[in-house]
């Protein structure tokens, strides 16, 4: 039986997981094209004609889960439960997102920060639309909640580097723990994340 056809974007996807599981195992310098592409089960060839470089799969794969992750947090805190309980499902929803992938969380949490200017610029977007969100968020929640205050891109971008220094204090990068199953560790973090955000939100000056 012949296998299935796989389709460009199938190919494509299989080429950022190989990249995503390698990080994990040796970390993104060590690396190489060919690790990609035997775990991809494709030829350089292939490889080339969907990313120019290995830093270009990288970011494609960064960019990738992230987008997951905001629309993860946007469905779970925009209920029509009360404030407080939205900002604690959409922190369980992100916490609990990162442990369903740990070959990623290498990638994501500490690799693309050296993997060159392009792929660091990459990470100062996709933060401030992690902060974005936040702001959105929040905007809708004050419709409803009359002492939830407005929250600033500069006081959400906060948050969000404060939750992701949380994040990388979870896992040790250098003892090679950060590929590995990370089940528990993010989401012992919750009532701290929750914390951080409301007192945010609900500060007095």
């Amino acid at each position: 039986m012949a296998a299935p056809t796989r389709t460009p974007e199938s190919v494509r996807r299989d080429l950022t997981a190989a990249l995503a599981t390698c990080v994990a195992e040796k970390g993104y310098a060590s690396t190489t094209i060919a690790d990609i592409v035997a775990l991809a089960r494709v030829s350089k060839r292939t490889f080339y004609e969907h990313f120019t470089a290995k830093e270009e799969c990288l970011m494609a794969l960064y960019e990738h889960v992230c987008d997951r992750l905001i629309l993860i947090i946007r469905a779970a805190a925009s209920g029509d439960q009360p404030w407080p309980q939205r900002i604690s499902d959409g922190a369980a929803a992100y916490l609990g997102a990162l442990e369903t992938m740990p070959a990623f969380t290498r990638t994501m949490l500490i690799e693309v920060q050296a993997a060159g200017h392009r792929a660091f610029m990459l990470r100062q977007l996709t933060l401030q639309r992690f902060a974005g969100t936040l702001v959105d968020l929040v905007e809708v929640g004050r419709l409803s909640d009359p002492d939830l205050q407005p929250l600033s891109q500069p006081q959400a971008l906060a948050i969000v580097g404060g939750i992701n220094e949380l994040l990388l204090h979870a896992i040790d990068p250098y003892t090679g723990s950060a590929g590995e199953d990370v089940e528990g560790r993010f989401a012992a973090l919750h009532e701290d994340v929750v914390r951080l955000i409301s007192a945010v939100l609900y500060h007095r000056a």
